[in-house]
């Protein structure tokens, strides 16, 4: 597999990644939930200011000025070894796999670094409005919180303290647990509770793939033998 296929790869899932965010953020008021197939597949609006899934490195702006110039460098790291992986003759496997990964990495760099720049603040308000279809959202919904594109610098934020976009929800269970189950008897489970978005997912899908099928994928292409009579 080519150098330029796999960086194809990593361009497509940004460009799907960008323009879902770019979409919700200035369409969606920070909470709006919206479903799109039954209760099991919503969009629901937040914005998270750690890593993937939520998880934050540091509730201070020390942790996201840390959190963000980590991100710089694995991205710059990831490149260059998709490179590598590509010279060393590695399989398309494992390849699209280390693309996903790098694609979801630069997505929500993205965010990280250029968002509080570029947009307004999205006030949150915890589930603002649940909303049978967009085009009720878009019509009930209280359009003063929705975010706008500002001027470079006069955003929410400064360089390297952007907020990253989520908005896929997944609740496909949704129900109260009985009783006799141990420390959750009696109270609400959700599975998958975790709001996340495409960079997020291409994350996962690239390191559950290399750590389930390692031994499938993980390995070098034999040279070509050529026989000469």
């Amino acid at each position: 597999m080519k150098y330029r296929n796999a960086v194809l790869i990593v361009l497509l899932v940004i460009i799907a990644d960008q323009a879902l965010k770019f979409y919700v953020k200035t369409h969606f008021c920070n909470g709006d939930d919206v479903r799109i197939f039954g209760n099991w597949f919503r969009l629901h609006f937040i914005e998270n200011e750690g890593m993937a899934y939520g998880v934050k490195l540091s509730a201070s702006v020390t942790g996201k000025l840390l959190l963000s110039t980590f991100r710089l460098a694995a991205v710059i790291f990831g490149f260059y070894l998709l490179h590598r992986l590509v010279k060393k003759g590695y399989g398309k496997g494992v390849i699209i796999c280390g693309a996903l990964i790098l694609a979801g990495a630069v997505g929500n760099l993205i965010d990280s670094l250029f968002y509080g720049l570029i947009f307004t603040d999205s006030p949150y308000v915890c589930f603002s409005g649940n909303y049978d279809s967009i085009r009720n959202m878009l019509q009930y919904h209280n359009k003063t919180l929705v975010s706008t594109v500002t001027h470079i610098g006069h955003g929410y934020g400064k360089f390297l303290q952007g907020k990253v976009v989520d908005m896929l929800y997944f609740p496909i269970i949704d129900t109260n647990m009985p009783k006799w189950v141990p420390f959750l008897g009696g109270k609400n489970f959700i599975f998958f509770e975790p709001v996340f978005n495409i960079a997020d997912a291409a994350i996962s899908v690239g390191v559950f793939t290399l750590v389930f099928f390692q031994k499938r994928l993980i390995h070098k292409r034999k040279p070509t033998t050529i026989i000469t009579n």
